[in-house]
C-alpha cells in the first residue's frame, strides 16, 4: 500500500496503459482522478475501482483546452484536499509516415500528446509547489528514444523527454519529483491494435521476436513502472526516462541473428 492516502491524478485512463495505471495505483491505496474526455470509458474506469474496493472519481476534460485543465485539477484537488501526484498519460497517435503527414494532423497529434502534457505539467506544479512536494510521471515512448514510425507523435514523445528533464531540474528544489517512461508495443484495446488484429492477427507474435524478452508487453507492465517511480522507493530518483521495452533500444537483437546467419 505505497499510496495510501495518496491523491492521484491520471490523464486518458479510460482505456488501455492508462485504466491499467489507475486500477494500480488504487490497488495500492491511491485515491485516483480520471481525467478523461471519453465520458463512458472514464466512468467504467471509475467503476472498475469502485469494484475493487478503491476510491476513484471522474472528471470529463479535454487536455488540449487550458482552461478545461485548470477546472479539471480544481475540481480534484477541491474534492480530494490537494494532488500528490500526477501521471500525464493521455496520447494520440495517427497513422501515416511523414511523406503522408498533412499540418493539420501534425498540429492535432502536438497538441495532444506535447501541449496537453505541457498544460497538465503546468497546473500540477502550481500546487505542487506551494506545498512543496510532489510527484510527476509523463508517458513518453521508445519511439521518443529512436524512431519506430508515427513521425508527429514521435517529435512529441521526444519532447516529452525534455519537458521532463526541465521539471526535474527547475523544481527539484521544491520536493517535485519528474520521471518518464518509454513503453515499446503495448497489448491494448486501442483502436489502432483493433484496426493491426483484423489485418493480421498474429501481429503481435510478429512483433515480440523484436523484444529481446520474447514478448509484446501487458499494460500492467507499465503501471508497475510508474508506480515504482511514483512510490517513495524512487526517492532521490527524478529526470530520468526509463525504458520499459522488454529491452527494444537494448539492442537489434534480429539484425544481429541475422548478420551473424548471413
Amino acid at each position: 500500500m505505497r499510496y495510501a492516502n495518496k491523491a492521484v491524478l491520471v490523464t486518458g485512463a479510460g482505456h488501455g496503459i492508462g485504466r491499467a495505471i489507475a486500477r494500480h495505483l488504487a490497488r495500492e491505496g491511491a485515491r485516483v482522478a480520471i481525467v478523461e474526455i471519453d465520458d463512458d470509458r472514464g466512468l467504467e474506469t471509475a467503476k472498475l475501482i469502485a469494484e475493487d474496493g478503491g476510491g476513484a472519481h471522474f472528471v470529463h476534460a479535454d487536455i488540449t483546452n487550458v482552461d478545461a485543465v485548470e477546472a479539471a485539477f480544481a475540481e480534484v484537488i477541491a474534492r480530494f484536499g490537494g494532488l500528490d501526484m500526477l501521471v500525464n498519460n493521455a496520447a494520440y497517435s495517427g497513422p501515416g509516415d511523414y511523406a503522408q503527414m498533412r499540418a493539420d494532423k501534425w498540429v492535432h497529434e502536438i497538441d495532444i500528446n506535447l501541449n496537453g502534457t505541457y498544460h497538465c505539467t503546468a497546473a500540477a506544479v502550481a500546487h505542487m509547489q506551494e506545498k512543496r512536494a510532489g510527484v510527476i510521471v509523463n508517458l513518453s515512448s521508445v519511439n521518443g528514444l529512436r524512431y519506430f514510425g508515427n513521425p508527429a507523435y514521435s517529435a512529441a514523445k521526444a519532447a516529452i523527454i525534455n519537458l521532463t528533464q526541465s521539471i526535474a531540474s527547475e523544481y527539484g528544489k521544491y520536493g517535485i519529483r519528474c520521471n518518464a517512461v518509454c513503453p515499446g508495443s503495448v497489448r491494448t484495446d486501442a483502436v489502432s491494435w483493433q484496426q493491426r488484429l483484423k489485418r493480421d492477427p498474429k501481429v503481435f507474435e510478429k512483433l515480440a521476436r523484436w523484444y529481446p524478452l520474447g514478448r509484446v508487453a501487458d499494460p500492467e507492465d507499465v503501471a508497475r513502472a510508474v508506480a515504482f517511480l511514483g512510490s517513495d522507493d524512487a526517492s532521490y530518483i527524478t529526470g530520468v526516462a526509463l525504458p520499459v521495452d522488454g529491452g527494444l533500444t537494448a539492442g537489434m537483437n534480429v539484425m544481429i541473428e541475422e548478420l551473424v546467419l548471413e
